[in-house]
């Protein structure tokens, strides 16, 4: 496998958008190249935030009524998290949305970013974690488990092990969508995201 993602077919591929959910959020995957390799900034969620605390997620968050677009809302979440600047977001493309348990619609949008020390918002982010690709591509770092969940029967949870983080839920789901289409990767079970 290799260590750069293949972008063409993100910026190709045709999202598909969800509109039955209480609220909508939107997250940027933020793509850093870092000594020629290409990496994924993720960020741990501060352990006393209500929902998903001390996860690993890609910055992002709700909608909010100023945001003119789904995309504005994940560019200005990802400015107040880690002061990523508008300018500084190359965006690529857009993946699915998924819903969470939450009862959120969550539109991902895949960007490259530079390779810089970005300052992350104490009430909201832990930790900035960058992870090589490499280290998300190795088959020994990847597991998958089937539950059964009790709206929408058996899914799949991804969990990917780098690094001594764990990247797995609604951020796996959007991680696993994003290697299939830029790398060599396949998951194990092809899950409906829209579902899930």
């Amino acid at each position: 496998m290799t260590t750069r993602l293949t972008l063409e077919p993100v910026a190709a591929y045709e999202a598909t958008e969800i509109d039955d959910q209480e609220y909508d959020a939107a997250v940027l995957a933020p793509i850093v190249d870092r000594d020629g390799e290409d990496h994924l900034l993720f960020t741990r969620r501060a352990d006393h935030l209500g929902e998903h605390p001390g996860q690993m997620s890609f910055p992002g968050g709700g909608a909010e009524p100023e945001d003119a677009t789904i995309l504005e809302t994940a560019l200005r979440e990802a400015n107040e998290e880690i002061g990523l600047e508008h300018s500084e977001a190359e965006v690529v493309g857009q993946l699915d949305d998924i819903r969470t348990v939450t009862e959120y619609a969550v539109t991902p949008f895949v960007a490259n970013v530079p390779d810089r020390e970005y300052v992350r918002d104490d009430n909201e982010v832990a930790e900035i974690v960058v992870l090589p690709l490499s280290g998300l591509l190795d088959p020994e770092n990847y597991e998958y488990e089937r539950r059964s969940h009790p709206y929408y029967g058996d899914i799949v949870i991804h969990y990917f092990h780098v690094d001594g983080y764990t990247v797995w839920g609604a951020t796996g789901r959007i991680l696993v969508q994003l290697l299939e289409l830029a790398t060599a990767f396949e998951a194990p079970e092809k899950v409906d995201r829209s579902s899930v």
